[in-house]
C-alpha cells in the first residue's frame, strides 16, 4: 500500500477538539476566566516554546519531567528550544523579562497548552491544556487562603465542586523541612530493603519525593513514616493554623493530607490537591503550593509565590453534560432575488450579535433541512411577496409555528 494514500491521524498523545469535546473544554477555560478575573488576576499568555535553560532550573535539572518528559529540540540557530510542560516557570521568568519585579504582587491567570512525552491515559494527554492562578510577590498566608478560594470558587461555578476534595499539608520553612528531611533519611535508611530502585536513588538526593512514590511497595513504607508536623518551627505552625482560619472564614471545606508533599527545594509552606474519586487513577483535578526561590533562578530578587494548576481535560470529564450547542438564526431566501436581501438581514442579525447563517445554495427544502441540521432556533424566510410588502416569515423551529414579522423588526424579535 502506498504510504501517502494512507489517511493520517493525530500524533499518539494528542487529539481533535470537535463539537461536544470544544464545548466542554471551552466552557472550563471560559469560566475559570470569568471566576479568575472576580478575584481580580489579570490574564498573561506567554511563548509555547521557551529556553531549555528555563523549565531545567525551574523544575530541577534531575526531576522526571526535566529527564524523561520534556520536547527539547534545537534550532536552525543552535539554541536548546523546549516546548512548555508546566506555566509557572514561564510566567516567572515573564516576570523578571518585563521588569514586573518592581510592581508586586502580580495577581496572575493563565490558560493554554502544555507538552509532556508520558503515557497517555485517562484525562492524560501528550499535548494537555491548563488553567494556572498565580499570586507573585505575597508571603502573607491570606494569599494563598484566595488563590485556593478561587480555585475552589471555579469548581463550584463548573458545577463540579460536589466530586471534589481539598486535601491540605505544610511543607514548612527551610528550618522545618531541614530536620524533617534528616527525619526521613533515618527512617528510611532503616527500610532500605523495602524500597523500590527508584526511591533509594532519591533517599539522599530527595528523600520528600518517597513520601510521594506511587509503587505499592514504598507505599506500605510511607504508611509509618514521620510527618513534617512534628518537626515544624513555631512561625511555620501559626503560619499553617492562619491559613486554615482563612480557609474556614471564606467557606473552603478540606481534610488535612500529610502525605501531600513537593520535590524541589524551592517549595515551602501551603501543599494542595483537589481530588477526585470520579476519574479513577488520576484523582487530581486541581493542585498547588507555595514556593520561593524560582523568580530568583529566572534572574529576578527574592519573590514569594503561590499558585496552582488545572488539567482542562480532567475537569472536563467531571462536567456532568457538556453546555449546548450554539443555538442560531437561519435566514432562507426563497430565489435569487431575495438573496440580496436576506444578506441585509444576516449583517443586521450579526451586528446585534445574534448568531445567523444562510445556507450557500439550495431551494426552499434543502435550506430548511439545513437549518435543522445546524440546530438554528428560528428560520427568516424571505420570499419576493414578503420583501414587497417588506416583512418576512419567521418560524420557530422548536414549535413550528410561524408568523410575519415587519424585517425593521425583526433583531428586536429575536435578539
Amino acid at each position: 500500500m502506498n504510504k501517502e494514500n494512507v489517511a493520517l491521524q493525530p500524533v499518539r498523545g494528542t487529539r481533535d477538539l470537535i463539537g461536544e469535546d470544544q464545548r466542554r473544554h471551552a466552557h472550563v477555560i471560559d469560566t475559570a476566566r470569568r471566576v479568575a478575573a472576580t478575584y481580580g488576576f489579570d490574564e498573561w499568555s506567554t511563548p509555547v516554546f521557551e529556553d531549555t535553560r528555563v523549565f531545567a532550573r525551574g523544575l530541577g535539572d534531575t526531576s522526571d519531567v526535566v529527564m524523561k518528559e520534556m520536547y527539547s529540540f534545537t534550532d536552525r540557530g543552535g539554541e536548546s528550544l523546549t516546548l512548555r510542560p508546566e506555566a509557572t516557570a514561564g510566567v516567572c521568568r515573564a516576570l523578571v523579562s518585563n521588569g514586573l519585579t518592581q510592581s508586586l504582587p502580580q495577581k496572575v491567570f493563565y490558560a493554554g497548552p502544555m507538552f509532556r512525552y508520558e503515557r497517555p491515559q485517562k484525562g492524560r494527554y501528550r499535548q494537555f491544556h491548563q488553567i494556572d492562578v498565580e499570586v507573585l510577590g505575597s508571603a502573607e498566608p491570606l494569599a494563598d487562603a484566595e488563590v485556593i478560594g478561587c480555585g475552589w470558587a471555579i469548581l463550584q461555578a463548573l458545577g463540579v465542586a460536589k466530586d471534589v476534595v481539598l486535601e491540605l499539608n505544610t511543607l514548612g520553612d527551610r528550618e522545618s523541612r531541614d530536620a524533617y528531611r534528616a527525619a526521613l533519611v533515618a527512617y528510611f535508611s532503616a527500610h532500605k530493603d523495602k524500597l523500590s530502585e527508584d526511591s533509594l536513588a532519591r533517599l539522599e538526593r530527595n528523600p520528600l519525593r518517597i513520601v510521594d512514590s506511587k509503587d505499592e511497595g514504598d507505599k506500605r513504607v510511607v504508611a509509618d513514616a514521620p510527618t513534617i508536623h512534628a518537626h515544624l518551627t513555631e512561625a511555620a505552625a501559626a503560619f499553617y493554623a492562619k491559613l486554615q482560619d482563612h480557609l474556614a472564614r471564606i467557606g473552603v471545606p478540606f481534610r488535612e493530607n500529610p502525605r501531600i508533599v513537593r520535590g524541589l527545594d524551592y517549595y515551602s509552606h501551603t501543599a494542595f490537591e483537589f481530588v477526585t474519586s470520579q476519574l479513577g487513577a488520576q484523582g487530581t483535578v486541581l493542585g498547588g503550593g507555595r514556593y520561593e526561590g524560582l523568580v530568583e533562578e529566572m534572574g529576578g530578587p527574592h519573590t514569594p509565590c503561590i499558585g496552582w494548576a488545572a488539567g482542562v481535560e480532567r475537569l472536563s470529564m467531571l462536567l456532568a453534560e457538556p453546555p449546548p450547542a450554539p443555538r442560531g438564526v437561519a435566514v432562507v431566501p426563497v430565489g435569487e432575488a431575495a438573496e440580496a436581501a436576506a444578506l441585509d438581514v444576516l449583517q443586521a442579525l450579526r451586528g446585534a450579535g445574534i448568531r445567523a447563517e444562510m445556507a450557500y445554495r439550495g431551494n426552499l427544502k434543502r435550506r430548511m433541512e439545513r437549518a435543522n441540521r445546524i440546530g438554528a432556533r428560528a428560520a427568516v424566510i424571505l420570499g419576493e411577496a414578503e420583501l414587497a410588502r417588506g416583512v418576512a416569515q419567521l418560524k420557530d423551529l422548536g414549535t413550528g409555528e410561524q408568523a410575519e414579522v415587519p424585517i425593521a423588526e425583526l433583531v428586536a424579535k429575536l435578539g
